[in-house]
């Protein structure tokens, strides 16, 4: 069995857990749902490069007063791409992963922005590139788009990290919008875990390094390890935390956990990064049960 196998059957292991453990909880998990939300919009925003700083996003959403005057841009692209979320989240028993999906969810996250690029892909005339990457010509995408939703839905392979990680990875290479592929393509990540049951991820400003990395590996090699290891390690530690939540386990900050057990702080983060420990985040903040034995 290989790495990436051994991996796929720890995530099948830890959704057993949480599918055992959520009957009769599932207000709790909804609860770790909204908290989440703003995480989730900030650090995909940030990906974008939007100066927005986290506790300010949480107070956009509430519509509460920010520290700083922001651009009316940043605000919307904050509220917009929360509806998004949320809309995806809503519709959990009915949406499909279609080209009607991908161009509403767009029209969601744009409209209000630039409403003359909202909800279509790009026409004649609208080249986009992302660093060296020239996107193909407009008049392939809706072709290149259905062909990628069709291998989606025929690929049997019941590991889902591959089937994601290359849909992620080609439809970032596609680039069919004007403006949001990043963003929509995070999003699609989320609907797609969901449809198997999974909870959301979340892809962080402080790891984008390594979740560029995945793109320039695809376009040399076709290789969609990096990303496979990207989405791996971030549903570990989404499942981890419901966990230990549905639990009710104490929690305390992996620091705290460091100086009670007399362990190195610097090797415990190492292994939460790796998700060796069931280590997770919540606002950057790495946190772990308080029964947790290494």
């Amino acid at each position: 069995m290989n790495k990436i196998n051994k991996k796929f059957q720890n995530i099948i292991n830890l959704k057993k857990s949480l599918d055992s453990l959520k009957k009769g909880k599932e207000s709790l998990l909804t609860v770790l749902d909204e908290v989440e939300l703003a995480e989730s919009v900030y650090n995909s925003n940030a990906i974008e490069n939007s100066t927005l700083t986290l506790p300010d996003t949480e107070k956009i959403l509430l519509d509460l007063e920010v520290s700083k005057n922001y651009s009316l841009r940043e605000v919307f692209e904050a509220k917009n791409l929360a509806r998004v979320y949320e809309y995806i989240k809503a519709k959990k028993n009915s949406i499909v992963l279609n080209q009607e999906t991908i161009l509403f969810i767009h029209g969601l996250l744009i409209g209000g922005i630039d409403d003359s690029i909202a909800g279509r892909f790009r026409k004649a005339g609208e080249f986009v590139r992302v660093s060296n990457h020239i996107a193909p010509a407009p008049e392939h995408i809706m072709r290149m788009v259905e062909v990628l939703l069709n291998d989606y839905k025929t690929d049997h392979d019941i590991n889902i990290f591959k089937k994601i990680a290359y849909f992620h990875l080609e439809f970032e290479h596609i680039h069919p919008f004007c403006d949001g592929n990043g963003r929509i393509g995070r999003v699609l990540i989320n609907l797609q875990l969901q449809e198997f049951g999974y909870p959301n991820i979340i892809i962080r400003d402080k790891e984008k390094h390594t979740y560029y990395k995945t793109f320039s590996n695809f376009k040399v090699k076709k290789s969609t390890k990096e990303m496979e290891r990207v989405l791996y390690l971030a549903l570990s530690e989404s499942l981890n935390k419901r966990i230990v939540y549905l639990k009710g386990a104490e929690i305390i900050t992996l620091a705290e956990y460091a100086k009670k057990n007399s362990q190195s702080l610097a090797s415990l983060i190492n292994m939460a990064r790796r998700q060796t420990i069931p280590a997770f985040r919540e606002k950057g903040v790495w946190k772990i049960s308080t029964n947790t034995i290494l």
